[in-house]
């Protein structure tokens, strides 16, 4: 009968082992939604690797990205003030101090002096983490400079747009950069030295109204966000759907409004390309 009795077996409680994974290892593509493992982004300079969706980069991603190694920044001492003592849900002043604490002590534009694969160049790079990159006094003073330092020494000149327009807390002050910054980009036109204006993701508002779309070649990543208005806005403006796509890279290149859409892998070696090409010498007769 002992064959039929079920023998009681004590329970030894199993203390179940859970495995942490360290934050901050994997991301998620905000384009295809696929997890990606963060060290894979390094050796793809920050593109997705399942969708080609290029992340939003840092300044110095930029600059190690474009110029050869020994630049030098220009301008580094102008900083933004509060000409308007503006104050709304938060004060302009402290948002200014905030970033400066933080170590963003070049407002929202770095620029640069050195080569591309030797070519001399100034470059500026917008700063997206500092107020949207928005353009306010500092941020086209700067840009201006950026241009007549490269017409003094006879360089190209690149500006990589990341923007989400002007900086409403300086008021007309900050509409005032897109006229300044667009008259100094034209004396580099008449001495034909060659302009090219980068635009990433988003380019928007008085940035693209103004030096992001006036390069002698607009350059865009892929799939990036460029135009005036939100597509919101305009569809309740104009009562009607946007096509798929609007306001993006690939549309505007089919409609005209950018000139080559470059991933970020082949960049530096399409504005090299560029260069070259820009900086050649015209033949006798098309002078005359």
């Amino acid at each position: 009968m002992s064959w039929f009795i079920k023998k009681r077996q004590q329970k030894i409680a199993v203390e179940e082992k859970t495995v942490r994974v360290p934050e901050g290892l994997w991301i998620k593509c905000d384009a295809c939604r696929e997890l990606i493992y963060r060290a894979e982004l390094v050796n793809t300079h920050n593109v997705c690797p399942k969708c080609g969706y290029h992340f939003r980069i840092g300044v110095e991603e930029r600059l190690a990205a474009l110029m050869d190694p020994g630049f030098q920044e220009l301008f580094g001492s102008l900083a933004s003030n509060d000409p308007l003592t503006f104050v709304a849900a938060k004060s302009y002043a402290e948002q200014l101090s905030k970033l400066k604490a933080a170590g963003h002590d070049h407002d929202a534009v770095v620029v640069v002096e050195g080569t591309l694969k030797g070519h001399p160049l100034v470059l500026a790079v917008m700063d997206w983490d500092f107020l949207a990159a928005s353009m306010g006094c500092v941020v086209g003073e700067k840009l201006k400079l950026g241009a007549e330092r490269a017409l003094a020494s006879g360089a190209g000149y690149i500006i990589i747009s990341c923007s989400g327009g002007a900086r409403m807390q300086e008021g007309t002050y900050s509409l005032m950069q897109m006229a300044k910054v667009s008259a100094a980009l034209a004396r580099l036109d008449r001495a034909g030295l060659p302009y090219l204006s980068i635009l990433t993701d988003p380019t928007t508002g008085g940035v693209s109204a103004s030096h992001a779309m006036l390069g002698d070649l607009n350059i865009a990543e892929p799939k990036a966000l460029i135009g005036f208005a939100g597509p919101r806005v305009i569809e309740q403006t104009i009562k009607q759907t946007l096509p798929e796509g609007f306001q993006r890279s690939e549309f505007l290149l089919e409609h005209g409004m950018v000139d080559k859409v470059v991933p970020r892998d082949k960049l530096r070696e399409f504005v090299a390309l560029s260069l070259d090409w820009m900086a050649r010498p015209l033949p006798a007769a098309a002078h005359d």
